[in-house]
Formats: C-alpha cells, sequence, structure tokens
C-alpha cells in the first residue's frame, strides 16, 4: 500500500493514522490542529525576536517532513520548542540573531546523530544516562531559568499583564474541550484587543504589510562560544519525542516504538532547516495530541492540512505582522504561566515515574541543578560561556552518575536502579 493511499473511514469509530475521514470532514480537523498549535507556536519568535512569519513556514515544512520520514504512521504536529527561548535570547544578545540560529542548527544536527543511533539501538542507553530525576530536573530548570524574561514582560505593562493572566486562568476552568486547550490563545487574543484599545499598539506597520510574500530569512553563523546554552536543549527535546511517541502508543494501541529513532532524525531535520533560514527550533506538539484524544481522529491526513496551512499563514507578511506587534504586557501574562508550566512539567516527569527524594542521590541531584538553573550561575572558559542552563544540565548528568557510582563503590546506596527502568515521560497536555 502507498504512503498516501489512506483508507476511508466513514463511521464514528476511532480514526487510526492510517486511516481518513471524508476530506471535508478531514480538513475540518486539520484546522483545528492548527488553532491548538498556533497560540504556542507564535508565541516562541515574538519572545525571541524572530520573524513570526519565518518561523510559521517552518513549522508547517517541517511537519510534512516529518510525516514522510515517518512514512505517516505518527501523527504529530512540529511546532517551536520553548525549550529554545533562553539559549537564543541569550545567543543573540552576544551574536545577534544569525549567532542563535547556528546554535539552532547544531541542536538540530545533534538532535539527528541521536536519532540514527537510537533506531539501531532503541531508547535503553537514554534511559540509563537521564533517568528520570535527572530528566525532571533537566526540564524543569530550562523553564524556571525564564521567570526573569516573564518579569520583564509583564512590568513593562502590569495591568494588561494582570487581566491577560486572569483570562487565562477564567479560561482554564470556565471552557471545556478544545476551548479549554485554547485557553493561551484566547487570552491572548483579548489581550491584545484590551491593548489595541488603549492605544498601545502600532497599528500603520500592519496596514502596509502585504497578504501574500515571502517571509524574512536569516542565514546562520556559527560561534563556539555559544554552543554550551544550546547543548542541553537537544535532551529536552528527545524527552518530548520519545514522551509524545509514547502517549501516540497509549491512545491508538499501536506500538511505535520502533519509530522513535525516526521521529526523533525528523525532528532533527525540521530544526535544521528552520534553523538554517531564520525559524525557531521545532519539537512534537501534545497541544495537538490534546485534540487527538478529543476527536479520536489519529489519521496523519488531517496532519498535512495542518502543515499545508501553517505554510499559507508564513506566506502572509501581513498575519507576521499582527503576530510580531503582540506587546509586552500580553506576553508577560502569558508567559508567567507557561514559562513556570514548563518548570512544573519536569515536576510532573519525577510524580509521574515516583522518583523517590527520601534518597540523598535523587535530592542533590535536583537541589542543586535547580539552584544554578534558576539563579543562572555562569562560567566563562577562554571562548566558551556556560549558562545557568547547559550548568545545570551537566551538574544533574555528573552528580546523579557520580554519587551512583561512588555510593556503589562504597555500599552506601542501594536500589537506585529502580528510579532507572521507568525512563522520560512528557504529559499529554504539555504546554511549550
Amino acid at each position: 500500500m502507498s504512503m498516501f493511499d489512506w483508507q476511508l473511514e466513514t463511521g464514528d469509530t476511532v480514526v487510526a493514522p492510517h486511516q481518513r475521514l471524508t476530506w471535508p470532514r478531514t480538513v475540518g480537523i486539520g484546522l483545528q490542529h492548527v488553532v491548538a498549535m498556533f497560540g504556542a507556536t507564535f508565541l516562541v519568535p515574538v519572545l525571541t525576536g524572530f520573524p513570526p512569519a519565518t518561523t510559521l513556514l517552518f513549522s508547517g515544512i517541517g511537519t510534512i517532513l516529518f510525516l514522510i520520514i515517518t512514512r505517516n504512521r505518527l501523527p504529530s504536529y512540529l511546532g517551536s520548542s520553548f525549550a529554545i527561548i533562553a539559549p537564543t535570547i541569550a545567543a543573540s544578545a552576544s551574536h545577534g540573531q544569525s549567532g542563535a540560529l547556528g546554535g539552532i542548527v547544531v541542536v538540530g544536527l545533534l538532535l539527528v546523530i541521536i536519532g540514527v543511533i537510537v533506531h539501531f539501538s532503541g531508547i535503553g542507553w537514554i534511559e540509563s544516562l537521564m533517568p528520570p530525576v535527572v530528566t525532571g530536573s533537566i526540564v524543569a530548570l530550562v523553564g524556571f531559568n525564564l521567570a526573569p524574561v516573564a518579569k520583564a514582560n509583564f512590568v513593562a505593562d502590569p495591568i494588561t499583564g494582570f487581566v491577560v493572566l486572569v483570562l487565562l486562568l477564567l479560561s482554564l476552568v470556565l471552557f471545556r474541550g478544545l476551548l479549554g486547550r485554547l485557553a493561551i490563545f484566547l487570552s491572548v487574543v483579548a489581550g491584545y484587543a484590551i491593548a489595541l484599545a488603549r492605544g498601545l499598539i502600532d497599528t500603520s506597520v500592519i496596514g502596509n504589510a502585504a497578504w501574500f510574500g515571502l517571509p524574512h530569512f536569516t542565514a546562520p553563523t556559527f560561534h563556539i562560544s555559544v554552543l554550551p546554552m544550546f547543548i542541553p536543549v537537544v535532551l529536552v527535546l528527545v524527552v518530548e519525542n520519545i514522551g509524545h511517541v509514547k502517549s501516540i502508543n497509549t491512545m491508538t494501541g499501536i506500538d511505535n516504538s520502533p519509530r522513535i529513532g525516526k521521529a526523533l532524525v525528523a525532528d532533527g531535520l525540521a530544526t535544521v532547516l528552520a534553523g538554517s533560514g531564520g525559524g525557531s527550533a521545532t519539537t512534537t506538539y501534545a497541544e495537538n495530541i490534546g485534540v487527538m484524544a478529543a476527536t479520536k481522529v489519529y489519521s496523519t491526513a488531517a496532519y498535512w492540512v495542518a502543515g499545508g496551512a501553517a505554510i499559507l499563514l508564513g506566506l502572509s507578511p501581513k498575519v507576521g505582522a499582527v503576530i510580531a506587534s503582540i506587546p509586552p504586557g500580553v506576553l508577560g501574562g502569558v508567559t508567567v504561566a507557561l514559562y513556570g508550566l514548563v518548570g512544573i512539567l519536569g515536576v510532573h516527569i519525577w510524580v509521574t515515574n515516583k522518583v523517590d527524594f527520601s534518597k540523598p542521590i535523587n535530592q542533590f541531584t535536583a537541589a542543586i541543578a535547580l539552584v544554578i538553573g534558576i539563579a543562572d550561575f555562569s562560567w566563562t572558559v577562554g571562548d566558551l560561556s556556560f549558562g545557568g542552563i547547559s550548568l545545570g544540565a551537566i551538574s544533574a548528568v555528573l552528580i546523579y552518575h557520580s554519587m551512583r557510582l561512588i555510593g556503589r563503590w562504597r555500599g552506601t546506596v542501594t536500589d537506585v536502579a529502580a528510579d532507572d527502568e521507568v525512563g522520560p515521560v512528557v504529559h499529554v497536555e504539555e504546554i511549550r
């Protein structure tokens, strides 16, 4: 059977990845995926200063590339990764956007290499290198490290920021189903309308922007000094991809574990492509898992529609101008919650995997890594500069394995392997 020969499913039962509904219904589901991913995807370029239209374009292209590489068997949307925000902001400050793009390209290349290794050897070595206490610590410190960025945006316009934050919380508890999952998007739209009414938005740029045209492209430059900022992000993207595949396994009843390597390679290539032209790093989106959980439609055909729609949005400078005009106050209200939520995702990994924090190894692995990441420790060696995220990630790995090795040698550590067996897990309602 050809990769594009989806079996038509006309009933109201679960629609598997290799099946599809009628094309009108498939288009409808695909557009739902666009709305679900949009709220988080456009925020990353706005927060990092990248062109939103360029990021949307590469997001759509990356999604289609992912579907081709996985032969239409893994329903996934590749949106902007929040894990890339902190290193991108830091690298842009020292080497401009092109320097940050070089870091993103390296992240993608490393993800491709890991994907190839996983394809032939499985994920056992990843689970041994990064047990849940390490994985959770790294994911948590990536989110909490961004707290000062959220504060800077919030204090720029506290009134709008507070209103947006309240609207976000109300949307989560007032609405069910898809509307509940679009709480971020709805709060940003409402905040934008409030800021517009208060005269805080310059609409002249929007009015002058064309409806159709190519977005702004930027070529990457490579600086060895920025690499330590970006390398820990690779670990987060690995965790997200593995967790995404495991979630799909649970929902569909299909074992896609042999496809994890291809998923990592596809996401890596999509990130390389995006970084080569001015877009943000990509990652599989749990927001779209929420849509699949609600509709029971796992057809990859819907993701072709979503990818195509994202490309069309990326080819509209006017859409990019609207996104770029979002004021800091609106972003501050949203990111106070979002960055904290990324941090809490790390805590969720600990809870899901039942990490035993009565053990000193787990206590100090998490404690030291979090303080280093949140306080944003830095260390410069020659041309290399290590920030809080890189130092925190390195410390989590080194502390855990050093204490475990020495403890086993001295006989002071027992039953540590129990925490290594479950592996990284990402919650299906993850928000980047």
